[in-house]
């Protein structure tokens, strides 16, 4: 059984693939605690792999791209759940902080590293070898090896503060940071801009 805390249908908001239709799992409990985190990993439902993939059938239609997130989706993706994902013709994208091993069946991985990050609870030592994007949140600067890592694309994405002065100053920061750093490429978070889920 696996802790699932939703599964809707939406537009990827962040990274290489942002504007792409996918079918999102989220799954529920993190092995961190990010003072940023916006995910409510209280309420789950308990799924099989079966009902999982009916799931996202209907909800996605006839887009066969799934997001899996959390939480930390390593601490319960397993071979299983990727095998039944790909048997419905899905084709598997995983956000993770990377503090844990994943499938090697996954076809697409976005490593979001905690390290750095003010205020977080929990050891965010990332074990990953490689990734096909870095996704690093910014505060006020790149805390890591994050530019030599191995990874197709690397992205800096503004910390949402919630508080609106602040994230104009941050986002103004962080446009500097890769005109000076032309290794990274800008990630904003579309799908807020857009207020779509």
């Amino acid at each position: 059984m696996y802790r699932i805390n939703e599964i809707f249908y939406s537009l990827q908001g962040e990274g290489y693939w942002t504007g792409t239709p996918m079918v999102f799992l989220r799954f529920s409990g993190c092995n961190l605690k990010c003072p940023f985190c916006d995910t409510d990993h209280s309420g789950y439902r308990e799924m099989e792999a079966e009902e999982i993939v009916a799931e996202m059938l209907r909800s996605g239609g006839e887009c066969r791209r799934a997001c899996v997130t959390g939480g930390e989706p390593s601490l319960q993706l397993d071979k299983a759940l990727v095998d039944a994902l790909h048997g419905a013709g899905f084709q598997v994208h995983v956000e993770t902080n990377g503090t844990r091993s994943l499938p090697e069946w996954v076809d697409w991985v976005t490593l979001s590293p905690k390290t750095g990050v003010k205020g977080l609870k929990g050891d965010a030592t990332v074990v990953l070898a490689r990734a096909d994007e870095v996704k690093v949140v910014f505060e006020d600067g790149v805390d890591g090896p994050w530019e030599a890592f191995p990874a197709s694309w690397h992205f800096l994405q503004p910390c949402d503060t919630g508080d609106p002065a602040k994230n104009k100053a941050v986002l103004a920061e962080t446009i500097d940071y890769i005109r000076r750093h032309p290794l990274w490429r800008l990630s904003l978070q579309t799908h807020k801009l857009l207020e779509i889920r």
